[in-house]
């Protein structure tokens, strides 16, 4: 069975996502724990109301990134984590973490990469003046939202939309991608290849 641990840092809605499709048996996988770096998240409410062990863990308790990281690896390598899901983690991992669990880490960003990387992504698009944009779950490699693509859905963007207005049609989208790319990962069925992800046919 997939063994997750879950970064988050705000309110954790998509850990909630992924938390009800393992309760309703869609997804067989167990999440071990949840690592947020801001005592107050929702993250960390949903967990304990949940049963899922959780811990705060203060960067700035920490000298460096470095020494802070460290302490993310030895709790990781303790719960034997198998797949390191960001959900909502604010913190950019340095290159040393992503090397140490290569593809192992997923993340889900609020627009069709490569458009509108980083921060604010809903707003780079209605700013833009694109019609479409959505989410991507991907990989997570040493650049900023580079990683290969797993899943993506589109979402229209309406011509009145505020950055809050499409950013709230993009999150229920967020909600149902983001379970079905841990499902499949659960499954053997993601494979890379160099820069593309081939999804396997399901055994029947």
């Amino acid at each position: 069975m997939l063994k997750i641990a879950v970064f988050a840092s705000g309110r954790g809605s998509n850990f909630q996502s992924i938390i009800d499709n393992i309760k309703s048996g869609d997804i067989e996988a167990e999440i071990k724990i949840l690592i947020s770096d801001r005592q107050d998240s929702g993250a960390l409410k949903r967990a304990e109301h949940e049963g899922v062990e959780n811990v705060f863990i203060n960067p700035s308790h920490f000298e460096t990134k470095a020494d802070y990281e460290k302490e993310l690896i030895d709790l990781l390598k303790e719960t034997s984590a198998d797949l390191i899901v960001l959900a909502g983690y604010m913190r950019i991992l340095s290159p040393l973490f992503v090397k140490e669990f290569k593809n192992q880490i997923i993340n889900i960003h609020p627009s069709l990469l490569p458009a509108f990387k980083g921060l604010n992504a809903q707003k780079q698009a209605v700013d833009y003046g694109v019609k479409y944009s959505g989410c991507t779950v991907h990989f997570v490699d040493q650049g900023m939202d580079t990683g290969p693509i797993i899943l993506q859905e589109v979402v229209e963007v309406k011509e009145n939309d505020s950055a809050d207005d499409l950013a709230a049609r993009i999150l229920k989208k967020e909600h149902k991608i983001y379970p079905e790319a841990v499902k499949l990962i659960a499954e053997g069925r993601v494979k890379i290849e160099g820069r593309k992800v081939r999804i396997l046919k399901e055994e029947k």
